[in-house]
C-alpha cells in the first residue's frame, strides 16, 4: 500500500493544510509573503471541490522554481499606467502572487474610477481563477479574471490543439458573505479529468475529444499526443477563449496560443502566460444597497421558477462550492487520491513526509 493509499478517506483541517503546504514552499526557496499568498490561493480551491486546481499543483509548481522557469526572489512590476488601466510585468515570480496583486490594483483603481483593466505578461499557472474575481466581490465590486495557457484545445474546424482552455471568472457582490460566482474552462471540460481517465484505461462518458482526423471521439488514449479537447459548446467556446486570449495576451504583450509554454514540462522554458483582472465597482453606478436590492429580486425569481422532477432547488452559480467549503471548515477535508499522491511528492521533495502524515487524523 502506498502512502497516498494509506492517507486516503482521512481528513484534515483547511488551516493545517495550508500551514503545511506554505512551510513546504518556504522549504522549496519561496519567500514567506508568497508562500502564505500561493496557500491561500490553492486550499481554497480544495475547500469549494475544486481539487484539480487545489493544492496537487504546488509540487509541479514547485518543479518550475527548481529550474529556474519561476524566479522565486523577483516580484511583479508596472510596466504602464494611466487612471484605470495598467499592464504589469509578472518577471516570472510567483505566479498566485502576481495575481493577487493585480487584482488588488484593479480594486484599488476601481474604487477611485468606477472600473479598472489589469493586464498582466510573464507569469505562469495562477490556480482556480474564481479565488481573484472573488476578491473584487468581497470589496462590493463586480471581479472578472482571466488567463490564457498553452494549447490543449482545437477549433471548430481544426484537428490540432490551437488555443489554451483558456478559462474566465467572475464573482457578483450581493451584500452577503456568499456571492454569486462562476469559474470555467472555455473548452467542453478541464484537462484534469481527461488525463484521470487516460490513466485508468477508460473511456470519456462524452465525446470531448477530437482525434488527428478532426473526427469526435471518446477515446482518451491518444491526448494530448495525438487528439485535442473541444471548445465548449463549439463556436460559443471559440469565441469566448479567443476574447480571453485577446485580453490577456494581444493587449498585453504576453505570449500567445503556440507561443505560451506548458508549464507542466520538466524542459520547456518560463510558461510567459498573460492575465487579465477587470474590477467595476457598482457604487460609481448606484448606491450599493439599491444594488442588492435588485439583485436578490433577479435571484429570487431564478430560485423561486419551477423546478423539474426530482428536483429539490434551484442553484445560483458558486452556491454549491459555497457549501462545500462550509463543510470542509466544519468536518474537516478530504483529499482524492490524486491529491493525496501529488502531496506526497512535494513532501518528500522537501523532506517532510512524516510532517504529511500528522495533518491527517
Amino acid at each position: 500500500m502506498s502512502k497516498a493509499d494509506y492517507l486516503a478517506g482521512k481528513k484534515t483541517s483547511p488551516a493545517e493544510l495550508s500551514a503545511w503546504c506554505q512551510a513546504a514552499m518556504i522549504k522549496s526557496g519561496v519567500k514567506e509573503e508568497d508562500s502564505a499568498t500561493a496557500a491561500d490561493v490553492f486550499v481554497s480551491a480544495d475547500t469549494r471541490g475544486v481539487f484539480s486546481h487545489g493544492s496537487r499543483q504546488i509540487f509541479p509548481l514547485m518543479k518550475n522554481v527548481k529550474d529556474g522557469r519561476i524566479k522565486a526572489d523577483a516580484a511583479p512590476s508596472v510596466l504602464r499606467e494611466n487612471a484605470s488601466t495598467a499592464i504589469m510585468d509578472g518577471n516570472c515570480a510567483m505566479p498566485t502572487s502576481i495575481a493577487v496583486k493585480a487584482m488588488d490594483f484593479a480594486i484599488e483603481k476601481a474604487q477611485k474610477t468606477g472600473m479598472a483593466y489589469i493586464g498582466v505578461k510573464n507569469s505562469n499557472h495562477i490556480g482556480a481563477l474564481g479565488y481573484y474575481s472573488l476578491m473584487a466581490a468581497e470589496k462590493g465590486l463586480i471581479g472578472l479574471a482571466m488567463t490564457n495557457t498553452n494549447p490543449w484545445m482545437t477549433v471548430p474546424g481544426g484537428s490540432r490543439p490551437v488555443m489554451g482552455t483558456n478559462p474566465i471568472a467572475y464573482a457578483i457582490p450581493n451584500g452577503s458573505e456568499r456571492p454569486i460566482f462562476m469559474d470555467i474552462a472555455t473548452s467542453s471540460v478541464a484537462v484534469t479529468p481527461i488525463l484521470a481517465l487516460k490513466a485508468q484505461g477508460k473511456k470519456l462518458p462524452e465525446k470531448w475529444l477530437v482525434d488527428e482526423s478532426g473526427r469526435p471521439t471518446d477515446d482518451p488514449s491518444d491526448f494530448p499526443e495525438k487528439s485535442a479537447l473541444l471548445p465548449m459548446a463549439m463556436h460559443k467556446g471559440y469565441g469566448l477563449a479567443l476574447f480571453v486570449e485577446t485580453l490577456c495576451a494581444a493587449l498585453t504583450g504576453a505570449a500567445f496560443l503556440s507561443g505560451i509554454s506548458d508549464w507542466l514540462s520538466d524542459s520547456a522554458p518560463p510558461a510567459g502566460q498573460g492575465q487579465a483582472f477587470i474590477a467595476l465597482d457598482v457604487a460609481a453606478l448606484m448606491p450599493r444597497e439599491e444594488f442588492f436590492a435588485s439583485l436578490r429580486k433577479m435571484t429570487d425569481e431564478i430560485k423561486n421558477a419551477p423546478k423539474a422532477a426530482g428536483a429539490e432547488k434551484i442553484f445560483l452559480p458558486g452556491d454549491i462550492e459555497h457549501e462545500k467549503r462550509d463543510k470542509a471548515f466544519a468536518e474537516g477535508l478530504y483529499l482524492p487520491d490524486y491529491v493525496l499522491a501529488n502531496l506526497l511528492s512535494l513532501a518528500e521533495s522537501v523532506g517532510d513526509v512524516k510532517g504529511l502524515d500528522s495533518l491527517f487524523g
